[in-house]
């Protein structure tokens, strides 16, 4: 079957095949089915458009995280550019700003398929026998790996740690969603500094949750810059309701904690161990 798959919008992650479309069709388009996909609820209005426009090329289906619908196998290249690969769904935390466990339930371990940029939901919630094997085709990959899924650092084992410096990543991706995970990131900032990481390789990032309900942007701001010391890049994630409004100000905020370049040269990196024990 002739499958289209449209998207509201272009991002990194976007399929680039010649049966990938971004928005109206194009004169040519020929397909049996059209799917399209919608990540964020705020594209869902787009999305209603876009069948309307589709459904004279082929019959339209409407799915993707947007509009609560469970996924299942993953199909590398189908629904995510080629190299982008998720090998698990769901995740056992219950975060109030999180859709993914009311969408995909517990943590759930799909067959493995190849790829270098891991997008799991939560990756190291797995089984120790999925996240090796994981790791074991992450190991004969040409291309540099990347995790920009984001890892929870309260889950963090050494082992982990050091199975991750054996890939030498381009980028590994924790998160931070509260001041609360503070702590937990700074542990697992250490286990993957005693691995062999490097705070000024800028491999370590991390996703810093911010302009939420009732967050103030000095605290959010203070939020960054002890991710920063604890030897993470904060990439500030800037909270959206449903509708996908955002506040002017957070938007300011939120750029200007979103560029390394920038933020490598604000703020001192995390001191060394040897330092630490000094007045």
């Amino acid at each position: 079957m002739k499958i289209a798959r449209v998207f509201p919008r272009r991002t990194n992650a976007t399929p680039d095949d010649e049966m990938a479309f971004v928005g109206n069709p194009p004169l040519w388009a020929e397909a049996d089915e059209v799917h399209i996909s919608v990540c964020w609820t705020w594209d869902l209005p787009e999305a209603e458009r876009l069948a309307k426009e589709w459904r004279h090329v082929a019959p339209v289906k409407i799915g993707g995280p947007a509009t609560g619908m469970r996924s299942e196998e993953f199909v590398p290249g189908m629904y995510l550019k080629k190299g982008y690969v998720i090998t698990s769904r769901g995740c056992p935390n219950r975060c109030w700003f999180c859709s993914v466990p009311k969408r995909e339930g517990p943590v759930r371990e799909l067959p493995i398929r190849d790829g270098w940029n891991v997008l799991d939901d939560n990756l190291i919630a797995c089984s120790e026998k999925h996240i090796r094997g994981v790791f074991a085709m992450l190991a004969r990959q040409s291309h540099r790996i990347e995790f920009t899924g984001g890892l929870e650092a309260r889950r963090m084992k050494p082992w982990i740690a050091h199975e991750l410096r054996k890939l030498k990543p381009k980028q590994v991706f924790f998160a931070c969603d509260s001041p609360l995970d503070l702590e937990p990131l700074r542990e697992a900032g250490n286990m993957m500094f005693d691995a062999g990481f490097t705070q000024r390789s800028h491999v370590l990032r991390c996703y810093v949750l911010c302009g939420y309900p009732r967050d103030v942007m000095i605290e959010a701001d203070i939020r960054m810059s002890e991710v920063k010391r604890a030897g993470f890049i904060p990439m500030a994630m800037l909270y959206r309701d449903a509708k996908g409004d955002r506040d002017p100000e957070w938007m300011k905020f939120q750029k200007a904690w979103a560029r390394p370049a920038i933020i490598c040269s604000k703020l001192p990196w995390r001191p060394s161990r040897k330092m630490k024990g000094k007045k």
